[in-house]
């Protein structure tokens, strides 16, 4: 059973850093590419950057320059260094994962259960 955790989050004032992890652990074969998205209240999940299995990275224009996503293949962690944060960054951050659980099985989507970012002004 492959499970997804968060950890990080917290409270920081406008211009403060937060660094969010995301630990892969159970049966993993492979992961490919992560991501991490984010949901504000009221509002849509959205993505907000991305690491392939080879390092690539994207990001969404509203955080470009701020944040900076990485991994840790040896670990099967990922991370989001999340700095000069503003009271907009404010919502539930969530990690998935494009993974394969056996050699034998197609690559799937893992879910970790997010945790909760609050910017304050």
């Amino acid at each position: 059973q492959v499970q997804l955790v968060e950890s990080g989050g917290g409270l920081v004032q406008a211009g403060g850093s937060l660094k969010l992890s995301c630990a892969a652990s159970g049966s993993i074969f492979r992961i490919n590419a992560v991501d991490w998205y984010r949901q504000a209240p009221g509002e849509q999940r959205e993505r907000v950057a991305t690491i392939t299995s080879g390092g690539a990275t994207n990001y969404a224009d509203s955080v470009k320059g701020r944040f900076t996503i990485s991994r840790d293949n040896a670990k099967n962690t990922a991370y989001l260094q999340m700095s000069s944060l503003k009271p907009e960054d404010t919502a539930v951050y969530y990690c998935r994962a494009d993974l394969q659980d056996s050699w034998w099985t197609d690559s799937r989507a893992y879910w970790g259960q997010g945790t909760q970012v609050t910017v304050s002004s």
